[in-house]
């Protein structure tokens, strides 16, 4: 009886065994994704920026201005992609809509961004634009991979629609939250005005013809939970200005807004929340199960050893064949 409970318990010391490193290696990939619903809202807020006045074409401070960014998961386009592209695919229309202190808009820029649902790598198809205008995107954009590494990373910048490296700078404690912190500093860069212009009568094209240019630059701040890859806090300093030609009235440049842009707090608290229950999903995957199936692979394995070592013990009788009768003689 020991023998045979040894031996069952030896073929459920080998399925758990062989089940740590198929879990951690081969499931964690395939299961691990953003799904395709996905929605999300962030709002943040500059303090004292200063912020053009289209009226007057001069720059003036201003109490605050509002960015409300959305991420809208777009189920029918990424089902569509997906068909081409043989892998699981997210479609995330964006919006970024910034008003002034009284909520009156200053900008809207809508983007469509395309990426793989495990590896959130770009993936080019059509469709992928910002503010209109196709792009293709190279890095990352919003999200940084699952199990984050201590790198540099490629990062996509909507707005001067170039990529540039991201720098991982250490590892940071953030609301309880161990992240990994990473800056990326685009310098001047001349970019497209917005399409959406808070000013009726003025467009990109009317703009355009008075030869005064837009000019960007930002220094740009994640705190990064790299489990999850999920950003937990962010930040800009950023400054635009309008350069040369007529419309600034023979000066050489006017701030069309300087200001650094924070994370608001109600939004933090959500975002951090969020984030440490994702975490522990991804967790449970990589490390919780793994390792559990390992431990219990390795104790099935010394309790089969265990009963066998038992069912050997010295001094037992072992157990003889019946032998068969002897003839009798008459």
């Amino acid at each position: 009886m020991r023998r045979k409970a040894s031996l069952i318990l030896l073929a459920f010391a080998v399925f758990f065994t062989a089940m740590s490193p198929l879990m951690r290696w081969y499931a964690f990939p395939r299961l691990a994704k953003i799904p395709p619903s996905q929605y999300q809202e962030a709002v943040l807020e500059a303090e004292n920026p200063t912020l053009i006045d289209y009226g007057s074409m001069r720059a003036k401070k201003v109490d605050k201005v509002t960015i409300v960014q959305t991420l809208k998961g777009n189920v029918e386009a990424s089902e569509k992609i997906e068909k081409s592209a043989d892998r699981d695919v997210v479609v995330w229309d964006a919006l970024s809509y910034v008003q002034d202190g009284e909520g009156k808009m200053v900008s809207k820029v809508p983007e469509r961004y395309i990426f793989d649902a495990h590896s959130q790598e770009p993936v080019h198809a059509t469709g992928e634009m910002v503010d209109g205008d196709p792009v293709k995107r190279q890095g990352i954009e919003f999200k940084w991979p699952f199990l984050t590494e201590k790198r540099d990373y490629e990062y996509f910048d909507a707005q001067a629609r170039v990529t540039k490296p991201i720098h991982y700078k250490g590892t940071r404690t953030f609301r309880g939250v161990d992240v990994y912190y990473f800056e990326q500093t685009i310098p001047w860069t001349k970019v497209p005005f917005p399409k959406t212009m808070p000013v009726k009568g003025i467009t990109p094209e009317s703009l355009d013809k008075t030869g005064t240019t837009r000019w960007y630059t930002t220094v740009r701040k994640f705190w990064v939970e790299p489990t999850t890859g999920a950003p937990v806090y962010g930040e800009e300093i950023q400054r635009n200005e309008l350069r040369g030609g007529t419309l600034l009235g023979g000066r050489d440049k006017v701030t069309v807004f300087a200001g650094h842009v924070k994370m608001r707090e109600d939004y933090i608290k959500d975002t951090v929340d969020l984030v440490k229950s994702q975490r522990v999903l991804v967790l449970l995957m990589t490390a919780y199960l793994p390792w559990g199936f390992l431990g219990l692979g390795l104790l099935l394995l010394a309790l089969s050893l265990w009963l066998e070592a038992r069912s050997r013990r010295p001094g037992e009788p072992e157990a003889t064949a019946a032998s068969e009768p002897e003839p009798v003689n008459a």
